[in-house]
């Protein structure tokens, strides 16, 4: 067994070596520790700074530009791509792409939130002076409160940590944790003091399961016309029979001379007419029928005629329009083929 310094010796090397389970767990344990600790130590250093950015950012008229180096970096692209998608337009610019051209991206209208934990990088720091002759409004979130980051910001959000999670206490881990933790803390503020709703989430999803539930209208996916199977009251068996065969719905409506719905008649009925050995030929629909049956306006959302379906335990639903008149029918397979259950 390799261990102690032969093992750091063998793993600089990219040599195998031996390897704990037991140390792993333990690691694993004590990572996630450290990591809940830096998140929770962020609550009471978020106070009126907070608040201030905030509402600066709420003022402003263009985007907000987040700028952040190496791991934080990587943060940067998450809060600037979760700010988008929950209301608050931003877009992310790299610092060191920002001193060759990308300046040009921002304008006095924006706001630059700029992440980085000490807040020394070189490659920020020599485009702060830029930004202040743009007159922009600086946010920093860094746990360096006396860096030059600092120094320059109008507002400063302490993600300071007291350790990170890495043993070697070097690689970001538990600061850029607490980093992604505070910029989401900034974005549910943001879209809650927007009204922000999940119709408005679901415009900016609208390739996601969200998306389609939220933006997809019976209207969308329902039949129509004659796709949709119908007969009156006073029909024949036969015929009823006929016109659900041809439609391909597993259901038929009946509907009087003005096309409101007076009821459904389904396969289940069928069988269950069947199994009680009435004699069906001379029988209408109006005889056979399910009086009042579940229907649903033709402004609803898909997901609506879903969760109906599901409480109801049907498999098809009858759509109408303010007066109940007949406009349209969907079933379980046309809401799947839409992706909406």
């Amino acid at each position: 067994m390799v261990s102690g310094p032969d093992n750091a010796r063998a793993t600089a090397r990219g040599e195998a070596h031996s390897f704990d389970p037991a140390q792993a767990l333990r690691l694993a344990h004590e990572t996630l520790d450290i990591e809940a600790a830096a998140v929770l130590g962020l609550k009471a250093r978020t106070g009126l700074a907070f608040t201030q950015a905030v509402e600066r950012i709420l003022a402003i008229d263009g985007r907000v530009v987040v700028m952040g180096m190496g791991k934080s970096g990587h943060v940067g692209r998450k809060v600037a791509a979760t700010l988008a998608s929950t209301g608050t337009p931003a877009l992310f610019v790299h610092p060191a792409e920002a001193s060759h051209g990308d300046l040009g991206m921002i304008t006095g209208k924006d706001l630059v939130l700029v992440i980085s934990n000490g807040g020394e990088s070189d490659e920020i720091t020599a485009i702060l002076p830029v930004l202040k002759r743009l007159d922009v409004a600086i946010v920093a979130m860094t746990g360096g409160l006396q860096s030059t980051l600092a120094v320059h910001a109008d507002i400063v959000l302490d993600s300071g940590v007291a350790k990170e999670a890495c043993p070697l206490n070097l690689a970001p881990t538990a600061s850029t944790t607490a980093q992604l933790a505070l910029g989401d803390a900034l974005a549910v503020a943001l879209l809650d003091a927007r009204g922000f709703r999940a119709e408005d989430f679901a415009r900016s999803h609208p390739g996601g399961a969200l998306g389609r539930k939220l933006l997809t209208h019976l209207a969308d996916v329902m039949r129509t016309g004659h796709a949709v199977p119908r007969v009156g009251p006073d029909t024949g068996f036969s015929d009823l029979m006929r016109e659900m065969s041809d439609k391909g719905l597993g259901a038929s409506a009946v509907v009087d001379a003005e096309g409101r719905v007076l009821g459904i008649f389904t396969d289940g009925d069928l069988r269950r007419l069947v199994e009680k050995g009435i004699d069906l030929r001379r029988l209408t629909a109006r005889d056979v029928m399910h009086p009042k049956p579940r229907i649903i306006r033709d402004d609803a959302l898909a997901v609506d005629a879903a969760e109906l379906m599901e409480q109801h335990r049907i498999t098809s639903v009858l759509v109408v329009d303010a007066e109940d008149r007949l406009t349209g029918a969907v079933n379980s397979n046309d809401l799947m083929r839409a992706k909406v259950i």
